[in-house]
């Protein structure tokens, strides 16, 4: 059979009020996956994916509200908006019986999605990611939201890269810190204080045990807590698998893209039908 990659590239779509950058790729015709970028990214944090799943999936990439090409909101998120936004762009899209993947704040949402419409995930994917605020977060999150409005994005952007790659990879300056660093430079200061005040209040973890889809969870090992995180939420959810991406930080799918396309191939090998 002859596969015809689809390149559309970059569409403006409009819903819930705002302006979403979405981005379709892969083969027509194929099971569709889709991509949800973290805090203070946009959708090019998964051109390493894309260019290893393109081949058996047809892929949607949104950018998240606020940030990349998609409109800033008048006022705070929440992650029910951020739910809904993709819910309503994977409706416009035809979606539904997708592989949902997310990191940070786009794993968020991949739990939400996958406990308030079952019909549009079949299987979830998440990376460094939590399912509820953590005790003093909102204290955190609220103190990151100060910096940046009294200090500007430059200076946030080096802040947060310290946060989220370890030293040793800072001092090596790998492809991926030059692509962070602009991705978060270039993210309106609105759009991160927006999702940001949605990380401050929100808890889906009571769903958790009850999510019907089978899960993968990844976590970068030298990114704090998360690996003790994502591997106890492995152990709540009932079809989970739990995968440590060695030296990674908050971001492996752009640091480590090969170790964790290899750990997704495996995910959708064995719970997921190929596209053949």
């Amino acid at each position: 059979m002859t596969e015809t990659l689809v390149d559309t590239g970059f569409q403006q779509i409009d819903v819930n009020g705002l302006t979403f950058r979405c981005r379709l790729d892969g083969r027509e015709g194929a099971p569709w996956m889709v991509f949800s970028n973290s805090l203070l990214t946009n959708l090019s944090l998964w051109d390493a994916q894309v260019a290893a799943f393109g081949d058996r999936f047809r892929i949607l990439r949104y950018d998240q509200r606020g940030h990349g090409g998609t409109t800033v909101p008048p006022g705070p998120a929440s992650l029910d908006q951020l739910t809904e936004d993709a819910a309503a762009l994977m409706r416009h899209f035809g979606i539904s019986g997708a592989v949902f993947v997310g990191v940070s704040m786009g794993a968020a949402t991949a739990f939400y999605m996958a406990a308030r419409h079952p019909d549009l995930v079949k299987a979830v994917v998440a990376s460094d990611g939590q399912s509820r605020t953590v005790p003093g977060g909102v204290q955190a999150w609220q103190e990151r939201i100060d910096f940046a409005r009294q200090n500007g994005m430059a200076a946030f952007a080096d802040a947060t890269l310290k946060r989220w790659f370890a030293p040793a990879a800072l001092e090596a300056n790998g492809p991926a810190i030059p692509r962070v660093h602009e991705m978060v430079l270039n993210t309106p200061e609105g759009g991160f204080v927006a999702c940001a005040q949605a990380l401050q209040s929100y808890d889906i973890h009571g769903a958790l045990p009850g999510l019907r889809q089978p899960a993968l969870l990844i976590a970068g090992e030298k990114d704090g807590a998360m690996p003790k995180t994502m591997q106890e939420l492995a152990g709540i959810i009932p079809d989970a698998s739990y995968v440590e991406i060695p030296g990674a930080g908050h971001l492996p799918c752009i640091e480590e893209p090969e170790a964790f396309n290899a750990a997704m191939r495996r995910f959708l090998e064995q719970k997921v039908t190929p596209a053949t």
